[in-house]
């Protein structure tokens, strides 16, 4: 099992989260994402999964929500 936390930004509502959430559940090995909401500000997503998942994959999901991946150290 592998977890990964990415940080979001653009997101201010449940059906943000819903959107995000589905899209990185379609990823192959994803088991779980959970996105603690901060409206306005930026959220955050941990996805556990069976292995470790690629970085543009994670952010081409993101984006097909509709919503931004704030790169680590940023």
């Amino acid at each position: 099992m592998t977890t990964t936390t990415i940080n979001i930004t653009g997101m201010t509502c449940g059906h943000c989260v819903s959107a995000v959430e589905s899209e990185l559940s379609g990823l192959p090995g994803v088991e779980t994402v959970d996105v603690d909401l901060v409206n306005g500000g930026t959220s955050t997503a941990t996805i556990s999964s069976s292995a470790p998942l690629d970085a543009a994959s994670i952010d081409e999901a993101v984006a097909e929500a509709g919503y931004t991946v704030v790169p680590a150290g940023s």
